[in-house]
This record gives C-alpha cells, sequence and structure tokens, in this order.
C-alpha cells in the first residue's frame, strides 16, 4: 500500500469552513484503494448541530456512499485532532487509519484528553499518525481566533 495524503482536500475544506464563520476543520474520507469518498468542512453553526463536525459529516456522507454503517480498510484525514465524540464515532465505523494535523491539547479525543482509543470499551482502534501539515493546520485555526478577540 502507498501512502497517499488527501490532508490537502482537508485544508481546503477547513478554509471553506472558516469562510462560512465556522472553526476551520475540514475532514476528507478516502476508500480502501485511496479514493476519495466523502469531505466536509465544519457545518455547527450553519446547521444548528452540535454534532455537525467535519469528520462526522464525512463519515455520514462516506456510509451513505457505501450504503453501510462500518467503513473497514478506509482512512480518515482530518485537519485537527478529533474531539472524543469524532473518535468515538470512527470506532463504531470501524476506520481503519486516522491522519489528523495539528493537535488539540484543550478538546482532542485521541491523543489528549478522553484518549478515546484507549479505553477497554473501545471496541475498534484505527493506527493513528498525527502531524501532517500541522503547522498549516494550526495557522489557520490560529488565523480564524486572532480574529474574534
Amino acid at each position: 500500500m502507498t501512502f497517499t495524503s488527501h490532508m490537502d482536500i482537508a485544508l481546503e475544506e477547513a478554509r471553506a469552513a472558516a469562510a462560512r464563520g465556522e472553526v476551520p476543520v475540514g475532514a476528507v474520507v478516502a476508500d480502501p484503494k485511496g479514493r476519495i469518498v466523502a469531505q466536509a468542512g465544519n457545518r455547527i453553526r450553519e446547521l444548528s448541530d452540535p454534532t455537525a463536525h467535519a469528520e462526522i459529516l464525512a463519515l455520514r456522507a462516506a456510509c451513505a456512499a457505501a450504503k453501510s454503517e462500518r467503513l473497514p480498510g478506509y482512512t480518515l484525514t482530518v485537519t485537527l485532532e478529533p474531539c472524543a465524540m469524532c473518535a468515538m464515532a470512527m470506532t463504531h465505523a470501524r476506520i481503519s487509519r486516522l491522519y489528523y494535523g495539528a493537535s488539540d491539547p484543550k478538546s482532542g479525543g485521541v491523543d489528549h484528553g478522553a484518549r478515546v482509543f484507549t479505553h477497554s470499551q473501545t471496541h475498534h482502534m484505527p493506527e493513528v499518525f498525527d502531524g501532517i501539515a500541522a503547522e498549516e493546520a494550526e495557522h489557520l485555526l490560529k488565523a480564524f481566533f486572532a480574529t474574534r478577540r
């Protein structure tokens, strides 16, 4: 298997989210052959939905496309370390690999905070690869929040 990063598409989704006034987070789901099957950016404010994180929206679209609630062999690429809700959704979907950019010491649920994948109640744990385009992802987030302070 050859590694192909879809972080460039995730970053495009994050920029589009920022342009909509959303926290700039973008996510991409790829099938086992590396083809993008879903992509999304945060739409929490737009949809008035606290679960409308980029990862959740991309997982929903990927599951709909696959006509299955499970996505074994699929990967999820996201610009920011997923929160506990999104990490748990990945376990339920049986995502095989997670690639993320910026760490989130405040609200992350993978390598910080809840560390969802380390709990005994977690039925599935994806492989995790962090730090992909982290500087650009961090810059998007810092620039977004700087305009709101």
